[in-house]
């Protein structure tokens, strides 16, 4: 009975052993379909497999480098409240710059009525510094501003690059839901028809989002999120 359980033990681990080993890493796996699709001019499946698709001129191509699996929390939460803030201060500076703008106006206005040298003269001085002040004020606000755009669209990026992961064209409070975020970063070689080659980083992302109660509730798919070429 021992040898037959340690036969049977053996039978099992070798058996596992065999699985891992031919089992493919995600990243060859992924990057096989792929390329399977360019060689096909498959445009749907490169759209649906990689978030910016590479057009190339492709006969094969070989895995150089890949990193280990990087595992982070989810960062849209964090960049919609982000978002959220700097919109925040885009409005709640609408009423200095509009308190600035009426306050020149009314002196100009002034300036354009004054009879006398003297009174010109001081409230030539007094719109050169309301105007400074105007100015100032709305600097500050274009600046607000420019902050605001650049959150917002790195907010929607990480959304709909979440939703690519996920397979989904839409789910209401994705912003809210936390999880994890996988990463891959690789280092590829890709030879053209002539026997070229050209070398490109390339980012992987898997997507896990979580529910209130911590249990996985949405478990996103490998996807490719980039090929960059290597100078």
């Amino acid at each position: 009975m021992k040898i037959k359980s340690l036969w049977l033990i053996g039978l099992i681990t070798v058996a596992i052993l065999i699985s891992a080993g031919c089992s493919s890493a995600p990243e060859k796996t992924l990057l096989d379909k792929y390329f399977h699709a360019v060689s096909m001019r498959d445009n749907q499946t490169m759209a649906a497999m990689a978030w910016k698709p590479l057009e190339i001129d492709y006969a094969s191509f070989t895995i150089l480098e890949v990193t280990p699996e990087k595992i982070d929390p989810v960062s849209l939460p964090a960049l919609n409240e982000k978002e959220a803030e700097a919109k925040k201060k885009v409005d709640d500076h609408i009423g200095p710059v509009v308190d600035a703008k009426d306050a020149l106006d009314a002196a100009k206005d002034e300036l354009d009525n004054a009879r006398t040298s003297a009174a010109r003269a001081a409230l030539k001085k007094k719109v050169e510094q309301l105007q400074a002040k105007y100015d100032e004020e709305y600097n500050v606000h274009k600046e607000l501003q420019r902050l605001y755009g650049e959150a917002k669209d790195a907010a929607a990026k990480e959304e709909q690059i979440t939703l690519f992961s996920l397979g989904l064209k839409s789910l209401p409070g994705v912003r809210s839901l936390n999880g994890d975020v996988h990463t891959k970063q690789l280092v590829i070689s890709v030879k053209n028809k002539a026997g070229a080659e050209r070398k490109y980083k390339v980012e992987m992302r898997k997507y896990v989002l979580k529910d209130e109660t911590g249990k996985v509730a949405y478990n996103g798919q490998w996807k490719i999120i980039d090929f960059v070429p290597v100078s």
